[in-house]
Order: structure tokens, then C-alpha cells, then sequence
């Protein structure tokens, strides 16, 4: 009895940890949107809460903080969607079809993925001025979806070998082409995998910061992580309250997102790695 009381102090222990350590930097960042004085935790400040910040951010001319957060969401939403469809394409390929190559075709996607991204941008740069594509949305989303894919991959390839061939042959017996099982017999079945895997897609294209600085000039596509960098060049100084605000807004709708469908992100991540 001594040893399961010593056991469940260290896990709430280990819990209560793990959710400070994580979610401070999260609460000092509302803070310091929230307050008139970045520098609250000194002890000749205390805090003066105020909505100004926030304010500024959403309906200040100058800051577009609204035109980035658009672009952000479009951008992310059209990678995620191209990435999950393209994906979902070559996993069935590849999970029920007899391709000689599958595992070099799996090492080398994976292989091709481990460039790191800042040895591609110049070249990826004259190709998107070459073709006129600068500042504009399909310039970051070509790019994003080919750095999404491999990830994207993996995930449904093993989520799609643990779905049953039987359901396969059922629809070819039913007159079903390739394409029709893809859409309407995996698609339902694989439904957790495939939203995870365009989740874990929309987070990372709503994040990545370089492509989005090289490739973009203006708000007409430039998204919210160069944005919020560029908030210092704006103001001529470090407007701390207002980066911290619009952090704070950016955040939301991805943990809101996760919090929602945190379950079925589980479950897609999961059970593809679990035989049964």
C-alpha cells in the first residue's frame, strides 16, 4: 500500500511539473500582452492590465496583423489539404500494390527530407522569381507541401497497412475502381489518420519562418511568423506588448484545434504504430 501511495505521489508530482514547465512560458506571454509594462516581474512594477495591446494588433492600418493571420490560415489550409491528398495517394500505392522498391522508395522520401531547408532557399528563390511567383501563396505552399510530404507519408503508410485488404477486394468485387476504395472505403476508416496527419501539416506550414521571410515582401502573403519578427522594424523599438499580443492570438487557434481533436490526434498517431 506504501509503494502505490509513493507511486502516485510521484506521477501527480511528474504531472504538475510537466504542465508548469510547459504552460508558464504560455501565461508569462498572455501577461505580457495583457500589461502596460513588459518588465512587470521587476519589484518596483506591478501589473496594469489593459486590452491595449491587443487593440493595436487587430485594428491598427499599420501593423496588418489581420492580413498576415488570413494569409496564414489560407496558406496552411491549401499545404495541409494538397499535402494529406498527395499522400494518401502514394500510401495506398504503396501499402497495396506490388512495388519491387517500396522500402528504398520509403528511405529515400525520408532521406530527401533531411536536407536542411536554408542550403534550398536561394535556389528556391530564383526558381519562384523566375517564374513571376514571389509574394504570392502558391510561392510558400510549393514548398511547404514538399516539406510536409515524407512526414506525411510515413504517418498514413503505417495507418494504411493496418487497415484490412479484405475491404479492398470487397469494393473491386462491387465494381469499384482504385480511386473509389481510396475515397469511400479507406478515407472513413483511416478518418483519425489522415486528420492528424493534416493537422500535424497545418501547424507546421502555420510555423515555418524561412521560406515566409525569403519568398515573401508585403502583406499581400507574407504570414504571421515573419510578421510578428517584423513588428520591430514597424515601431522602431521592441513593442514587447504588442509582439506578446499577437503571439497570444496566433497561438490560440492552434491549441483550440488541438484541444478539440486531441483524441483523434492520439489515435491516429498511434494506432498505425501499433501491430494488432
Amino acid at each position: 500500500m506504501r509503494e502505490e501511495v509513493q507511486k502516485r505521489i510521484l506521477l501527480i508530482t511528474g504531472i504538475v511539473s510537466t504542465v508548469v514547465f510547459c504552460l508558464t512560458p504560455f501565461f508569462y506571454m498572455v501577461l505580457t500582452g495583457l500589461n502596460r509594462h513588459p518588465d512587470f516581474l521587476r519589484a518596483t512594477k506591478t501589473l496594469d492590465l489593459t486590452l491595449e495591446h491587443f487593440h493595436t494588433i487587430i485594428f491598427s492600418p499599420d501593423v496588418h496583423f489581420l492580413a498576415y493571420m488570413r494569409n496564414s490560415i489560407l496558406i496552411s489550409a491549401m499545404t495541409a489539404a494538397i499535402t494529406v491528398f498527395i499522400a494518401s495517394l502514394a500510401a495506398y500505392a504503396l501499402t497495396r500494390l506490388e512495388l519491387p522498391l517500396r522500402r528504398f522508395i520509403m528511405v529515400a522520401v525520408l532521406a530527401v527530407s533531411m536536407f536542411p531547408p536554408v542550403s534550398l532557399v536561394s535556389y528556391l528563390f530564383r526558381f519562384m522569381s523566375a517564374l513571376g511567383w514571389i509574394n504570392t501563396y502558391q510561392a510558400l505552399v510549393l514548398p511547404y507541401v514538399s516539406w510536409t510530404l515524407p512526414l506525411s507519408l510515413w504517418i498514413l503508410v503505417s495507418y494504411f497497412e493496418q487497415v484490412p485488404r479484405e475491404l479492398d477486394k470487397a469494393g473491386i468485387i462491387d465494381g469499384a475502381s482504385r480511386l473509389q476504395i481510396l475515397l469511400k472505403i479507406i478515407f472513413p476508416v483511416a478518418a483519425p489518420g489522415i486528420f492528424s496527419t493534416a493537422l500535424l501539416a497545418f501547424i507546421f506550414a502555420f510555423n515555418e519562418f524561412l521560406f515566409a521571410l525569403m519568398l515573401t515582401t508585403d502583406q499581400a502573403a507574407r504570414t504571421i511568423p515573419v510578421g510578428i519578427a517584423l513588428f520591430q522594424g514597424l515601431h522602431g523599438q521592441i513593442p514587447w506588448g504588442e509582439i506578446m499580443a499577437a503571439a497570444t492570438v496566433t497561438t490560440i487557434p492552434v491549441v483550440i484545434l488541438t484541444l478539440i481533436f486531441q483524441r483523434r490526434i492520439i489515435q491516429g498517431l498511434t494506432r498505425g504504430a501499433v501491430k494488432e
